[in-house]
C-alpha cells in the first residue's frame, strides 16, 4: 500500500520476480498435484482405479485449473478443466477416457516442466 492507502501494484520487472517467488512456493502443491493425476491415469489405464483416488484426481484437476492460469499458464487451463470434467462422472473412465487422462496429464506435465525451465537460473 502506498502513503494513501492504495494498493501498489508491482510492475514489469518486479512484477515478474514476485510471480516468480510465488511460483516457486507453489511448486511442491502443483507438482503434488500433478503426480495424483498421473497416478490416477495410470491405475485408470489398469482398470484399477478407486473411487477415493478418483475423488481426489477430481480434487487436484480443479485446483490445477485455478492455479495454472494465475501463474500465466492459460494453456493449462483447459487440459485441466477437461480432466476435471472426466473424473467427475460417477463411473470409472472407460479404456478411450483413460488413455485421454494419461495424455492431459502428460501436457499438463511439459507445460509445468516447461515454466520451471524457464524459471531457472543460469548455470
Amino acid at each position: 500500500m502506498d502513503s494513501a492507502g492504495q494498493t501498489v501494484i508491482p510492475q514489469g520487472a518486479e512484477f515478474a520476480a514476485a510471480l516468480n517467488r510465488l511460483w516457486s512456493r507453489f511448486l511442491p502443491e502443483i507438482e503434488q498435484r500433478l503426480a495424483v493425476l498421473e497416478s490416477a491415469a495410470a491405475a485408470a489405464t489398469k482398470g484399477t482405479l478407486a473411487p477415493q483416488q478418483q475423488e481426489a484426481a477430481h480434487a487436484a484437476a480443479h485446483k490445477l485449473a485455478g492455479v495454472l492460469g494465475s501463474f500465466g499458464l492459460d494453456g493449462g487451463t483447459s487440459p485441466a478443466r477437461e480432466t476435471e470434467l472426466l473424473y467427475s462422472a460417477q463411473a470409472v473412465p472407460d479404456p478411450g477416457q483413460a488413455q485421454l487422462l494419461v495424455q492431459l496429464a502428460s501436457n499438463l506435465r511439459a507445460l509445468i516442466e516447461t515454466r520451471k525451465q524457464a524459471q531457472a537460473p543460469a548455470q
